[in-house]
């Protein structure tokens, strides 16, 4: 809860500050692009956030958005495929790609960073392959589909231009945030993800089947990157094979360390990760109104990750200083 409040505080400082030096920031249209954008790559850091939990960790989210952002047009233009089977074999796809990264980590005892840097080749190399690195697109077709990803709610909110409307993304995103929240924190499973990140060993012991949890954990996270493939494909409708993707993995990690995952496992909030992917888009929202050369951009992730890193070890060790002074007290 504490790391909650610190980021929402963090949140409202960020927000306030960049609207005092610009109001432009704060106009309907650009809050739309700022939860369109959270709502896109919210979803790829719920994913992922499961698999900090249990102290594992996935590189190739990237990889597997631009893996299915290819195949889906691929089936769906270039094959005939009705689109329900295509969006559902994708889907397959996607899941079983998780599945093999947790059967390689807990049966052949790989370690997670190995496996899924190995995805983030894998799969880029598919994707390129089977495309031959020609753009994949849907042209002007699927209109009704698009607007799963580039559709708006109107709500009866006054602007000082006009009235506000909710990306479908972002509503999307706050479905997931709901069901991600009750089974980390209202399931058994959920409470079980938890005390494997806390410690394997003890989890093992007390009858948890740890290795089912690990695999679960994965198939999550690259479900929910396939998802996330399919949605960012039909909002662009343009994807290069080679670049589509890239670097969606670091956004995803950054969000879920900062909304409170703990990179050693054992803890995290879904609802943090949410805040967390906003800070980013915000942070990158206003770089741009502040005139930062957006070179910088991914040294702003990386400071992100860095600080949230050092955060989460300084803050474990304060407690562990606390815990001991109580006991020897």
């Amino acid at each position: 809860m504490k790391k909650l409040l610190g980021i929402t505080g963090l949140f409202i400082v960020i927000f306030a500050f960049t609207a005092l030096q610009q109001e432009s920031f704060i106009s309907a249209r650009n809050i739309e692009n700022l939860l369109d954008r959270t709502g896109l790559l919210g979803i790829l850091g719920i994913g992922v956030a499961f698999v900090i939990i249990t102290g594992g960790i996935d590189l190739s989210i990237g990889s597997v958005v631009g893996l299915v952002g290819c195949l889906l047009p691929l089936f769906v233009v270039d094959k005939g495929m009705p689109v329900p089977v295509a969006i559902l074999l994708v889907m397959l796809i996607s899941a079983g790609i998780g599945l093999a990264h947790g059967l390689l980590i807990t049966k052949l005892k790989l370690q997670p960073f190995i496996v899924t840097l190995c995805g983030l080749l894998i799969y880029r190399g598919i994707g390129r392959f089977i495309t031959a690195d020609q753009t994949m697109t849907f042209g002007g077709q699927y209109k009704g589909l698009r607007e799963w990803a580039t559709g708006n709610i109107d709500l009866p909110v006054l602007t000082a231009s006009k009235g506000f409307s909710l990306p479908m993304p972002f509503l999307i995103l706050f479905v997931f945030m709901i069901i991600g929240s009750v089974f980390l924190n209202k399931t058994v499973w959920g409470r079980y993800l938890l005390a494997l990140g806390r410690n394997e060993q003890a989890a093992r012991y007390s009858g948890i089947k740890t290795e089912r949890l690990t695999i679960l954990a994965y198939v999550i996270c690259s479900t929910l990157a396939g998802f996330g493939g399919i949605l960012f494909m039909l909002d662009l409708n343009s994807v290069q094979p080679s670049s589509h993707g890239n670097f969606y993995e670091l956004y995803a990690i950054a969000a879920a360390v900062l909304g409170g995952c703990s990179l050693r496992g054992g803890e995290g909030s879904i609802i943090g990760v949410m805040i967390g992917m906003g800070i980013l888009q915000m942070l990158k929202s206003a770089s741009l109104f502040l005139e930062i050369p957006d070179q910088l951009e991914f040294t702003i992730i990386g400071t992100v990750i860095l600080l949230g890193a050092i955060a989460d070890e300084l803050g474990k060790r304060i407690v562990h200083r606390i815990r001991q002074a109580k006991q020897n007290s």
